[in-house]
C-alpha cells in the first residue's frame, strides 16, 4: 500500500510503479477525501498493475474511485455507514466493473458487536464479516473477497481459520499494524506462514511501517519460503561461523543488493565451509563453497565446476547468475514462439 498523500500525484506513481517493480500484483491507494478520488483517476491511469480504493468512513468516495477506474473497492463494515451506503458502493461497483474487499479489522469493529462482545474477538470478526458478505449476496454482487485482520497474531489466525470455515470467498490475509520492518516481518511470517500452510488466502499484505517496497520483499520472501511464488534469486546461506573460508555474512548482504535486479527464479548457495557447502549446492542452481588459503569451490546446476578466489567472488556469482537469467529468459522466449507456432 502507497503512504504518499495520494493527491501528490507523481510521488503516488513513483510509489506504485516501485512496488510493482519488486513483484507487487495489486496496489492499494488511501482514498480519504474528493481530491484524492480526483487525483486516483490520473493513478490508475499510470499505474502498470491494479489499484485497490482504500475507503474508510464516507462512502461517496467509493462511488467516486469506481469512477476513477479502481480495479477494486475496500471497504471496512465498522466505519462505512448503514447497510444503505453499502449498497450504494455496491451499485457502483457493478455499474464500473471493480471487484470488491470486504476489509474487517479487530480496530474498527462496529458498536453493536462490541456490546455483544465485550471486546474485540474472533467470533465478532467473523460475524462483522459474514453480516456483509450476506449485504452483497443479497444485492447479487459476487465479486468480491474478504479479510479479518488484527494486530494480534494468534486473534488473526483464529479469525481467519473461523471465517475459512464458514465460507467459501476469497480470502485476503493480512496482519494489520504489525509493527517495524524487523518485528513486523517476524509477526506476518508467523500469522500469514501458517494460515498459507494451511491453505487459507488467496492475496496477502504484509503491513509495515516501513518502505512500501519492503512489504513487497517480506511478502514474496514468505510466499517463496512455502514455495508458492518462485520470484528473483533465492539464497540459501549459512549463519557463518568459526570454519567460514570467507566473510559470509558481508557477501551475502552484498548479494543481496546486486541481484535484486534479477526477476527470473533460481537458487543460490553461499556457504562459509565444506561441512554443508557441497551437499547444499548439489540443490541449488549456482553455489560457493568455501574452502582454504583465500578461494573457494563454484557449483553450477549442482556439480563442482572451478576454483575461485574469494576476492572475485561476488563479482563471478553475480555474472553466473545474470548469465543462467538470460539463459533461462531465452529458453522461455523459444518456447513460447514454438507454442504460439
Amino acid at each position: 500500500m502507497t503512504n504518499t498523500l495520494t493527491t501528490d500525484v507523481s510521488d503516488t506513481i513513483a510509489q506504485v510503479q516501485a512496488a510493482a517493480e519488486a513483484g507487487a500484483d495489486i496496489v492499494r491507494v488511501s482514498v480519504p477525501d474528493a481530491a484524492s478520488s480526483k487525483a486516483l483517476k490520473e493513478i490508475v491511469r499510470e499505474s502498470p498493475i491494479p489499484i485497490v480504493a482504500d475507503i474508510h468512513f464516507h462512502y461517496k468516495r467509493g462511488i467516486e474511485a469506481a469512477e476513477a477506474g479502481a480495479a477494486c473497492l475496500r471497504i471496512n463494515p465498522g466505519n462505512i455507514g448503514s447497510e444503505e451506503r453499502v449498497k450504494e458502493i455496491i451499485k457502483a461497483a457493478r455499474d464500473y466493473g471493480c471487484s470488491m474487499r470486504i476489509g474487517v479489522n479487530a480496530g474498527s469493529l462496529e458498536k453493536k458487536l462490541l456490546d455483544k462482545y465485550g471486546e474485540p474477538c474472533p467470533d465478532a470478526m467473523v460475524e462483522s464479516g459474514l453480516d456483509h458478505i450476506k449485504i452483497l449476496e443479497d444485492n447479487d454482487f459476487l465479486d468480491f473477497k474478504i479479510s479479518v485482520k488484527a494486530s494480534d497474531v494468534f486473534m488473526a489466525a483464529a479469525a481467519y481459520q473461523a471465517l475459512a470455515e464458514a465460507t467459501e470467498a476469497p480470502i485476503h490475509l493480512g496482519i494489520t499494524e504489525a509493527g517495524g520492518l524487523r518485528s513486523g516481518t517476524i509477526k506476518s511470517a508467523i500469522g500469514l506462514g501458517n494460515l498459507l500452510w494451511m491453505g487459507i488466502g488467496d492475496t496477502i499484505r504484509v503491513s509495515l511501517s516501513a518502505d512500501p517496497v519492503e512489504e513487497i520483499k517480506a511478502g514474496y520472501d514468505i510466499l517463496k519460503s512455502l514455495g508458492l511464488r518462485h520470484r528473483g534469486v533465492n539464497i540459501i546461506s549459512c549463519p557463518s561461523c568459526a570454519r567460514q573460508g570467507f566473510d559470509v555474512i558481508k557477501t551475502v548482504e552484498a548479494l543481496e543488493i546486486r541481484l535484486e535486479h534479477i526477476k527470473t527464479p533460481m537458487s543460490l548457495s553461499i556457504i562459509g565451509c565444506v561441512v554443508n557447502g557441497p551437499g547444499e549446492a548439489l540443490m541449488t542452481d549456482i553455489g560457493f563453497t568455501g574452502g582454504g588459503n583465500g578461494a573457494g569451490m563454484v557449483y553450477l546446476a549442482g556439480k563442482q565446476s572451478h576454483k575461485l578466489s574469494n576476492e572475485k567472488m561476488v563479482d563471478h556469482i553475480v555474472e553466473q547468475v545474470e548469465n543462467r537469467a538470460a539463459a533461462l529468459e531465452s529458453e522461455l522466449t523459444v518456447d513460447r514462439i514454438s507454442t504460439e507456432n
